[in-house]
């Protein structure tokens, strides 16, 4: 064989690994594709999961399927989509979580920035500050004043250590000048169910799991953690009302381990922003008081600090 046959040879078959991949792009989704979840059950990421999922499903014709593997502040799922193929078929429900993991453990196994693509954000939610409706302090300066007189006394729930509840506690402690205890439980549905119970006395929590409570009138409201009021909660009093500056909002988007083609990112990109403006889903999000983010591209997903950095 001559050496021009050869060589041609050679870069053809180089080649085929990136054409293989094109087609199978092309193709995508041609079996089930899974969303991993790193947060708890009955979670708002995973109602945002499962809604966009099953809206997938019916457009690209493929089951999505949602695993829940909560853990670690959901860095039990983020590795295993970080060492999972990046073929499509592994995806990632992301949240604020995910950033804050990023800013607060240099230690990661992973980075994210470096191992995960983003692919789209699909919604942004406030955090309501709620309590039982026999607590003694049924509005903000109230709770203020009682916190103070007993500092150290009045625990708080959340969704785990450095999740969106744990900080916006955290920032109503700083800013408030109170001592309140943190508790924190494998995501905002334990932390819902201690609260309840009387294990707990407050919590800062996502809006898709505290309205229905606050609704059901099993939980009472003290302020939203907007800088202005609600329209599905208006008579709920912005905290920014009483502590100038304050506002907390966690966030959803998906993303795929790096190296996914970016056919199929194109391809669950607008599957994504169509599920966003789907009149079923948008109703439901909105109900569970979701903001909805308009049409978005990858690189106009959630900025993502590097390990170790400051945000």
């Amino acid at each position: 064989m001559r050496r021009r046959d050869f060589l041609k040879l050679g870069g053809a078959a180089v080649a085929l690994p990136l054409v293989a991949r094109r087609a199978a792009a092309l193709d995508y989704p041609t079996r089930p594709v899974h969303i991993l979840v790193g947060q708890a059950a009955g979670s708002a990421s995973d109602i945002i999961a499962r809604l966009i999922g099953q809206f997938l499903s019916e457009r690209l014709g493929q089951q999505f399927i949602v695993e829940i593997r909560p853990g670690a502040t959901g860095s039990i799922a983020t590795e295993a989509v970080v060492r999972a193929a990046p073929d499509g078929y592994t995806l990632l429900l992301m949240n604020s979580q995910n950033t804050i993991n990023a800013a607060l453990l240099p230690d990661l196994p992973f980075d994210l920035v470096r191992d995960i693509a983003p692919i789209a954000i699909a919604t942004r939610v406030a955090l309501i500050m709620e309590v039982l409706p026999t607590f003694p302090a049924q509005t903000v300066p109230e709770f203020i004043a009682y916190a103070k007189a007993i500092p150290g006394n009045i625990n708080f729930a959340s969704g785990g250590v450095g999740g969106p509840q744990h900080v916006a506690g955290e920032l109503f402690n700083y800013m408030a000048g109170v001592d309140l205890v943190h508790v924190p439980y494998h995501g905002s549905t334990p932390g819902i169910a201690a609260l309840l119970a009387g294990d707990v006395q407050m919590m800062f929590d996502v809006t898709p799991t505290a309205l229905p409570q606050v609704r059901a009138a099993k939980l009472h409201a003290l302020a939203v953690t907007t800088s202005g009021r609600v329209d599905f909660l208006p008579d709920v009093p912005a905290m920014a009302e009483f502590l100038p500056g304050y506002e907390a909002f966690a966030w959803a988007a998906f993303g795929a381990p790096k190296g996914t083609p970016a056919a199929v990112i194109d391809i669950l990109n607008k599957g994504i922003n169509a599920a966003m403006l789907d009149p079923a889903v948008k109703a439901r999000l909105v109900d569970l008081g979701g903001l909805i983010m308009p049409p978005n591209s990858p690189t106009s997903s959630p900025p993502i600090p590097k390990s170790g950095s400051r945000w």
